[in-house]
């Protein structure tokens, strides 16, 4: 059985929509990941975790989604001043074109659909405050939480600096997808805090390689017990969005 939108004919999307299946839309980008991760992580976490929580999910409270395909490109603009390895989407056309996507999902008759970023940094309450306004309870769309501090927390060391190419975010590219990691590009930078709420941030004041954070205590196995612990907290989330 597929849980993925793109696998799907539109007969069989149809049937799947009339028996009370809900969307999920990830939402992923193309930036800098630092010099030991491609720059699709973002886009393949978003991707990969919404389908493996859908999954489970099923299986385990019988929750209904469906995995639209993941958007690889968003607002990155903290990233410009690395040079390399980023599409920069301007944040008026980004909104837009999700709400289009939420609004085309509504159409065909979703009820549900959870909007879930691979990318912290995007901005997109606005965009769901006004398609709940629009569609009036028709079709209602989700902006959960993110579940990764208080998983980095239960099994990695919680006074490590983290934020972007950590070490949780490593750890999970080292289990599920060694070969995208350059291991001997991972070195501590001794970056800065940066100020997240900045409208302005630029990431190359607060650090040389891109890494916000010490991501020199990933490990594979590491990876294995955060990637399986996320996606149960994710499957919950969906489960708490279904059945509420």
């Amino acid at each position: 059985m597929t849980f993925e939108y793109g696998n799907l004919t539109y007969l069989e999307i149809k049937a799947m929509i009339e028996e009370g299946y809900m969307a999920v839309l990830p939402t992923g980008c193309t930036e800098q990941q630092g010099p030991h991760t491609s720059v699709d992580f973002d886009t393949w976490l978003a991707s990969e975790l919404s389908i493996s929580a859908a999954e489970r999910a099923h299986e385990k409270y019988g929750a209904k989604y469906l995995v639209v395909p993941t958007l690889p490109f968003g607002p990155t603009p903290e990233h410009r001043n690395y040079g390399y390895g980023y599409i920069d989407i301007p944040q008026d056309l980004y909104e837009g074109l999700i709400y289009s996507v939420l609004k085309s999902l509504a159409q065909q008759g979703f009820k549900k659909i959870v909007i879930f970023r691979g990318c912290g940094g995007h901005h997109l309450d606005n965009v769901a405050e006004r398609f709940n306004s629009d569609f009036n309870g028709v079709s209602v769309a989700y902006i959960p939480h993110y579940p990764f501090y208080d998983v980095w927390c239960k099994y990695g060391d919680p006074n490590l600096p983290g934020g972007h190419a950590d070490s949780f975010t490593t750890s999970l590219a080292l289990f599920k997808r060694k070969e995208s990691v350059r291991n001997d590009k991972i070195y501590n930078p001794y970056s800065n805090e940066p100020d997240w709420e900045d409208p302005n941030l630029d990431f190359s004041k607060y650090s040389k390689t891109g890494v916000i954070g010490d991501p020199t205590q990933a490990t594979e196995e590491l990876g294995e017990k955060l990637w399986n612990s996320t996606v149960d907290a994710v499957a919950d989330i969906f489960k708490d969005i279904a059945f509420n």
